[in-house]
């Protein structure tokens, strides 16, 4: 993997120590907390659990059987969400919550709706496309954040990993994903400079947690669709790959792709084309220039 996230992005190298990031192929709820056992250290208080809850019917979200166990031992835990900007059921709670349901979230879990009740800005250290990003108020009630992640392709972020899952994740509905979307003349605004506000919504994020913040990225039923599509998405035609963990989101984001890029040629061109053509990988390179983590890691195999 070293070799390999050298040769991808060798402007990326050069770091003198590494990260861990913790891989296990078993693909269930066992697997999922086993790998959260390597990375909670700092994971203390009320616990927000960020995950993409999908929309209506989407095919490829986590499956809830597997969260219900993630939740069962881990006091103070909450899956959190936030209402969406783009045309969707959940651009409002109550829409939000009909979907919940029929996702069969509410069968075990309540979801905190962060801007259910508003939204507050959080700063963001060093930012050059933006000084601040409203969030959903509702965040600042939690201690520590567990980013618990699908990884799948983005229409326009090329991919959506942890970055993804916080930034525009815990940005609020009407106002955060806006700033984050727009690039001052026109909302929804992709390529670079859009990698670049996407990690300073992330930065916001990294930096009002601190230490406590961790990241588990799940590698199935991996499309180049993102979840917001719904039973839109394209089909899944990446072999299931396994589930990540670290507390360095550069890492375990970088990790994830490199997976994807070590897969062969006819497996991985789709997805390898997705996340090039939307410049996909400017959040790596924006990620390490802001001092979000590490681009070097050890990855360990459980």
């Amino acid at each position: 993997a070293g070799a390999l996230a050298a040769g991808v992005f060798p402007q990326l190298a050069g770091a003198a120590e590494k990260s861990k990031v913790y891989l296990t192929k078993d693909l269930s709820a066992a697997g999922l907390l086993r790998l959260y056992g390597m990375v909670n250290r700092d994971i203390t208080g009320k616990i927000a659990v960020k995950l993409h809850t999908g929309e209506p019917g989407g095919p490829n979200i986590l499956p809830r059987e597997w969260i219900k166990a993630f939740l069962a031992p881990i006091p103070q835990a909450n899956v959190v969400e936030c209402n969406v900007l783009y045309s969707s059921p959940r651009q409002t709670t109550e829409g939000h919550r009909r979907t919940l349901e029929q996702n069969g979230w509410t069968a075990f879990t309540t979801v905190d709706i962060m801007d259910e009740d508003g939204d507050v800005a959080l700063p963001i250290p060093g930012g050059k496309q933006l000084k601040e990003v409203a969030v959903g108020k509702h965040l600042l009630d939690y201690d520590s954040m567990i980013v618990l992640t699908h990884f799948k392709g983005h229409t326009m972020g090329g991919f959506g990993g942890s970055l993804k899952n916080i930034s525009i994740g815990c940005a609020s509905g009407q106002v955060g994903k806006k700033q984050i979307h727009s690039d001052g003349t026109r909302t929804w605004a992709g390529g670079p400079l859009f990698m670049e506000r996407m990690v300073e919504g992330g930065k916001a994020i990294t930096a009002h947690f601190g230490k406590h913040i961790t990241y588990i990225n799940v590698l199935r039923n991996m499309s180049v669709s993102c979840d917001c599509e719904g039973v839109g998405a394209e089909p899944v035609r990446l072999p299931d790959l396994g589930i990540l963990a670290s507390t360095d989101i550069l890492a375990i984001d970088k990790a994830s792709v490199d997976m994807i890029y070590a897969l062969p040629e006819d497996e991985r061109a789709h997805m390898v084309e997705r996340i090039e053509s939307r410049s996909g990988l400017r959040q790596l390179s924006y990620m390490k220039e802001m001092g979000m983590g590490n681009d070097q890691y050890e990855l360990i195999t459980l």
